[in-house]
């Protein structure tokens, strides 16, 4: 049986460089919602930026939406408050 992941499709609204880009991250934090913000690393540096989820899709590492190997992973989480 596969174990299931949890990928999550990240906004960086603060970056011009890739604004209105989505990119897709493992992340290995619990209770990963639309509307949370993450630190993640971006472009080829890895230099780390805050973004927001703003999709969250659970499932097998075959069905991953993007190559696996090329899914970077978030850093940290930070839940929203719910606003």
């Amino acid at each position: 049986m596969y174990d299931l992941m949890c990928f999550v499709r990240v906004e960086f609204p603060d970056d011009p460089n890739v604004e209105g880009m989505l990119y897709w991250y493992i992340c290995d934090f619990k209770g990963a919602q639309p509307g949370d913000r993450v630190i993640a690393p971006l472009g080829r540096h890895n230099n780390t930026q805050k973004g927001i989820i703003r999709e969250v899709r659970i499932t097998e590492d075959y069905n991953a939406p993007f190559p696996l190997y090329l899914i970077k992973s978030i850093r940290k989480l930070i839940k929203s408050d719910g606003d």
